[in-house]
């Protein structure tokens, strides 16, 4: 098993049935180390990946833990040759897999139904996680496995998704949900033909990134009572901003709804449709290190690994106690503009200033 620094245990690396279906059998003399593996053992990750193999396999390695779950995703119009290199270096890896590629583009319906795959896939590979966690290539941790872990068995029953009623914090998306959308295999439609949004559905609007507990995910994936909302926003602009958001607020399949993602972005203009996440640098390094946050996103080693290298120190706890952030609470992460209060059912941390209590929901 192919291990960078210490972030991965160094003493699980011979595994009794390793290979043989993907799963852990046993794990052989490691002792205490077996023990603790299976104590936090809860998250199924679902990483989509469509470029940068080397940066990909960097954040894997800094997210692996032998008893979670890791699913793959390799958009088809990147080429088989990703794909190919992603699937032979997870071959060291137990518990994780390929999903079947499609192309995936920005815009379309397509990127919810990677993740929908995905989580259908993930309930199938293991029955043990509680929490699924999607993440892109191009994200990275700001936690080690066992603090993820630790904060998400201290806060079981809850929803980490950000949420807002689109008609009344986000007007100016509304054509997204309100014009007939097509999407082929390279290209999408945003014809000018009006359509009514779904009889006793409220939108709602938010960003592609989630940790869920696995109740959504089974009830997103296989109750009937989701299929209208697959049908209607399969049709719809960006529904990766929506789909996820509109679902959870209207059904009662969930936990304990928090309006946050558990991700720090920094989010700078992108043209007149959206925002887009600022890549970070060694210069950000405060700020990431003292984050709160799970994770942070985006990042590229071609552009500065060096950023990389400061957050893998932390990691491997070199450089003493990752910090713990805000003294109480679970905070929100804002990004101007376009801040608006959240919905009544939903829950904003409090022991926070008014201004940053106010969530704002940018297209990623």
């Amino acid at each position: 098993m192919r291990l960078r620094g210490s972030l991965v245990p160094r003493d699980h690396t011979r595994l009794d049935g390793e290979g043989e279906g993907g799963g852990i059998v046993a794990l052989v003399g490691c002792g205490d180390v077996a023990d603790h593996l299976r104590k936090i053992a809860l998250i199924a990750y679902l990483v989509l990946v469509h470029r940068y193999p080397a940066q990909f396999k960097r954040m894997f390695e800094a997210i692996y833990n032998p008893a979670n779950h890791y699913l793959i995703h390799v958009d088809k119009n990147s080429g088989p040759e990703l794909e190919d290199d992603i699937r032979n270096f997870l071959l060291g890896f137990p518990n994780s897999a390929i999903l079947k590629g499609h192309h995936a583009l920005w815009g379309g319906y397509s990127l919810v139904d990677a993740e929908l795959r995905g989580m259908a896939q993930l309930l199938e590979m293991g029955a043990d996680w509680e929490f699924f966690i999607n993440l892109s290539g191009q994200d990275y941790p700001l936690k080690s496995q066992e603090e993820i872990s630790g904060f998400l068995r201290a806060n079981r029953g809850k929803e980490f998704i950000k949420v807002l009623d689109q008609r009344k914090a986000r007007p100016e998306t509304m054509q997204r949900i309100g014009r007939y959308v097509i999407e082929f295999e390279k290209r999408i439609v945003r014809t000018p033909f009006p359509r009514a949004f779904m009889t006793g559905v409220s939108p709602y609007i938010g960003n592609q990134w989630m940790i869920v507990s696995r109740r959504f995910c089974e009830f997103v994936c296989h109750d009937p009572k989701a299929r209208r909302y697959k049908a209607f926003y399969r049709n719809t602009f960006i529904a990766d901003e929506g789909f996820f958001q509109t679902v959870i607020m209207n059904t009662a399949e969930h936990g304990e709804i928090v309006s946050d993602d558990q991700r720090l972005i920094d989010w700078v203009p992108d043209g007149d449709i959206k925002l887009r996440p600022r890549t970070y640098t060694a210069d950000d390094a405060p700020e990431l290190l003292a984050s709160a946050c799970l994770f942070a996103r985006k990042f590229d080693s071609l552009v500065d690994d060096e950023i990389l290298d400061m957050i893998d120190t932390r990691l491997r706890g070199d450089a003493g106690p990752l910090p713990t952030g805000l003294p109480a609470g679970i905070p929100i992460h804002v990004s101007p503009p376009g801040h608006a209060s959240s919905p009544a059912n939903v829950s904003v941390p409090g022991n926070l200033p008014a201004a940053l209590a106010q969530p704002a929901f940018l297209a990623s």
